[in-house]
């Protein structure tokens, strides 16, 4: 099993028991004390559980599920999905994350001819048919709520990937910067940040305001943000001081 796999799977063990005794995983998932107890440190150290004696509490927050994401604020996703599309041009690298904006952002894509670069099984198999674009998948850990891949083999591919730009979407965004919900997923999208020249945010207006579990970025470190005509003018202030291109899709 791999580390990642196995830590995924401890995380969500202790998730769904809120305790779990450090000798349950050890018998759980046949790996020895000491290995389980590094993987419930490296949990700990990014804030996903709470080590106890003898044992782990949950206090993070999971992966919400892609299908119950996918239902929330459809019309001002699909509208954003929309804009982002026209942003861009044929003959682009794009990297793409495995958030549900970003999907209505695929749903766009046809008749440009491109080589797309995702993380997310959903996202691929939206675009596998399109004879225009040639389609990269990275490898990973696949997180079996969103259908993403996560952790460390994800951010070695990355690692040997450009991309022109990168559309990506966020759980929660203040003006101390992006969050998401998952610190693997927040490890991932940062090195996604790096292998493109241009970071396009994608996102519905509710999630401004509103922090996540894992902080991903500073707001400066974002090109241009697609949000809904929802954002009020406070928040217009803010994306524009921050020097970052918006873009209201209505």
């Amino acid at each position: 099993m791999l580390v990642d796999q196995r830590r995924d799977m401890i995380l969500e063990t202790v998730e769904s028991k809120g305790f779990v005794s450090l000798q349950e995983l050890v018998e759980e998932y046949g790996a020895s004390e000491s290995t389980v107890r590094r993987d419930l440190e490296y949990l700990d150290r990014i804030g996903q559980i709470r080590r106890t004696r003898g044992g782990a509490t949950y206090v993070g927050e999971s992966l919400t599920g892609f299908d119950i994401r996918q239902s929330q604020a459809t019309e001002e996703k699909q509208s954003v999905g929309r804009k982002a599309a026209e942003i861009i041009e044929s003959g682009e690298t794009v990297l793409l994350d495995g958030g549900t904006t970003t999907l209505e952002v695929a749903r766009h894509l046809g008749g440009k001819q491109l080589q797309v670069v995702t993380n997310s099984l959903p996202t691929a198999n939206m675009l596998v048919g399109a004879s225009n674009i040639e389609l990269v998948l990275l490898g990973g850990y696949v997180y079996p709520k969103t259908g993403v891949a996560l952790g460390s083999l994800t951010v070695e591919a990355l690692k040997g990937i450009h991309a022109r730009r990168l559309i990506m979407s966020v759980g929660g965004i203040t003006e101390t910067g992006l969050f998401n919900s998952n610190s693997l997923l927040v490890e991932t999208e940062r090195q996604m940040m790096a292998a493109a020249d241009e970071v396009i945010v994608v996102t519905d207006s509710s999630k401004l305001g509103h922090s996540e579990l894992a902080h991903l970025c500073p707001l400066r470190d974002v090109d241009r943000m697609v949000v809904d005509k929802g954002i009020t003018d406070e928040w217009k202030e803010i994306v524009k001081d921050h020097g970052i291109e918006l873009i209201i899709a209505g």
